[in-house]
């Protein structure tokens, strides 16, 4: 049995990853902002003859509690009452976060600012407040919820990138946290959902540029126009996501990073792709800019 920790889940992928731990017989610590959005995103899904009707009335292996990423302090109680409720924990999901659609240019410094606070900064305030525990028990697995944009961004195709820039620095910190924890027992996994029916492209979880520039109108001006019609017809079912998501964390070596979806493969193996062949072509140029003296 698993102690799950995971933050966003009142919503969307969170709300499964967590349902999905609960169905295996483990025990979840669900947060979010509004607690009792959490509990009513819950409610309808676990077990009826022990409904979570109230913070105080939740079924034994579940924990609901308030927390904003953003705020250190609340980090730290959650982590305390996940700890004083069950006694360890043994997965964190770093699942909240929100988008934003428009051109860089077209997205304001407090929208950018704004985006990256809970995104990154956010995640990390979590991962600062939970790596102590995994630490000490020497053993956890962090997952880290990015996204395909995080890896790869069509180039001609734009409107995403602030938020991709979000994902890009997700993808790094879970690389850099496989270093830090070399020999600690603790695990980390990036995901990389594609396209999924949950809320994120509704207007709650995704956000239009403070400015528009008509010289975008075909790239991030479309993507923009479209973006809130395409919620509700995505390819991919969260519930499987939540599933992979879950057998992932109970395998001995997981991945690094984890593809979810036919559009997530195909993209990185487009992306791989694409760089091998500009490596290939700038190769003897990038090879040649030691100093004269230094061996082959």
């Amino acid at each position: 049995m698993s102690v799950w920790f995971v933050t966003g889940a009142s919503r969307g992928l969170g709300r499964e990853i967590a349902l999905a731990a609960l169905d295996r017989g483990d025990q979840v610590v669900a947060t979010g902002r509004d607690a009792d959005a959490v509990v009513a995103a819950l409610d309808s899904a676990v077990d009826t003859d022990a409904a979570v009707t109230a913070l105080d009335a939740a079924p034994p292996d579940l924990l609901v509690v308030p927390l904003d990423v953003t705020d250190t302090a609340q980090a730290k109680n959650a982590i305390d009452a996940a700890l004083t409720r069950f006694g360890r924990i043994d997965v964190l999901v770093n699942n909240a976060g929100f988008g934003i659609i428009g051109a860089i240019e077209e997205i304001s410094d407090a929208q950018t600012r704004a985006l990256f606070d809970v995104n990154v900064f956010g995640l990390l305030t979590v991962t600062r407040a939970v790596l102590p525990v995994l630490r000490r028990q020497r053993s956890g697995h962090i997952v880290n919820i990015g996204s395909i944009g995080g890896y790869s961004q069509y180039p001609g195709k734009g409107g995403a990138g602030i938020y991709a820039a979000s994902k890009f620095a997700v993808e790094g910190i879970t690389e850099a946290l496989l270093g830090d924890l070399d020999g600690l027992g603790v695990k980390a996994t990036v995901v990389e959902p594609g396209s999924f029916r949950t809320e994120f492209l509704g207007s709650s979880s995704v956000r239009l540029a403070a400015d528009v520039i008509d010289d975008y109108e075909a790239t991030a001006g479309r993507r923009r126009a479209g973006v809130h019609d395409e919620n509700g017809t995505q390819r991919g079912d969260p519930r499987k996501a939540a599933e992979a998501i879950v057998d992932v964390t109970k395998v001995e070596n997981p991945p690094t990073r984890l593809q979810l979806g036919p559009d997530s493969v195909a993209r990185v193996e487009e992306k791989i792709a694409l760089v091998a062949k500009e490596l290939d072509t700038w190769r003897q140029l990038g090879q040649a800019t030691d100093y004269d003296d230094v061996a082959a």
